[in-house]
């Protein structure tokens, strides 16, 4: 239901229910929790890729599940996982990369935006279908995609649940590189893999320094920034950034 494998100082975590499309059921988010887990005490786990396996990376929310459900309380308690599971991801120390192919659909597309970056096949699709159903997206839809997007392009894909493709996605800046198909993964691995090389301490800072900056006011944003960095002045990471640059050779970090 989702595999884990570690290489390069890479985790790529890949949700494997091909025959669903890779829905995301309450057994899916319980292991990518888990998983998340697993990987942030892992000191030789530099960075996170999630991809998805057979022909597409999700098409959402496992549908039979919902369908299941007999009282609002039970969708509540799904909904309360579901985005418990993708904050856990977004706010992850360790920077993470979705590879997405053939398609990413409501959950499935929150999934991704709850990424740090994201690559995608060209000719896949994004959307959030959930109107199409009577509902909204429910899992950081409404709010992660608006702050990635303009927010009239965010309600169209929301009002509409009308998809739009890799192309028009990476026009927006959803996208930050397009892949040949077939070379998705290979092409989220070589950036996530440019990620392992920076000091784990300054990409969670810088990562925390974005997210939470941007609902500060500028002032108050600067200041957080100028206490971090003196922080990040007295480790052990940036004695060796500083011993490495002047030894022309790429630095050791320890996250120390």
């Amino acid at each position: 239901m989702l595999r884990v494998e570690l290489r390069d100082g890479l985790a790529v975590l890949t949700l494997d229910r091909p025959g669903q499309l890779n829905a995301i059921g309450s057994g899916m988010v319980e292991r990518l929790t888990r998983a998340l887990d697993d990987v942030r005490d892992d000191e030789d786990v530099r960075a996170v890729v999630l991809t998805g396996a057979g022909r597409a990376f999700s098409a959402g929310a496992d549908l039979g599940e919902i369908e299941s459900f007999v009282s609002p309380g039970q969708f509540r308690a799904f909904v309360g996982r579901l985005t418990d599971a993708y904050a856990l991801l977004e706010d992850f120390p360790k920077p993470s990369v979705a590879a997405v192919h053939g398609f990413a659909f409501g959950g499935g597309l929150e999934l991704a935006l709850a990424c740090d970056l994201r690559v995608v096949e060209r000719g896949a699709r994004l959307g959030l279908p959930e109107m199409k159903l009577g509902v909204l997206p429910g899992a950081g839809g409404t709010q992660r995609l608006p702050r990635l997007v303009p927010p009239a392009i965010a309600k169209q894909m929301i009002l509409t649940g009308e998809p739009i493709d890799a192309e028009r996605a990476w026009q927006l800046g959803l996208v930050n590189e397009l892949a040949e198909p077939g070379a998705v993964l290979a092409a989220a691995e070589k950036l996530a893999g440019g990620l392992t090389a920076g000091a784990p301490l300054a990409l969670a800072a810088g990562k925390h320094l974005i997210d939470h900056g941007l609902g500060m006011d500028l002032r108050t944003a600067i200041a957080y920034e100028r206490e971090t960095v003196s922080v990040l002045f007295t480790t052990g990471d940036r004695k060796e950034g500083l011993k490495a640059f002047r030894e022309r050779r790429p630095g050791e970090f320890r996250g120390r």
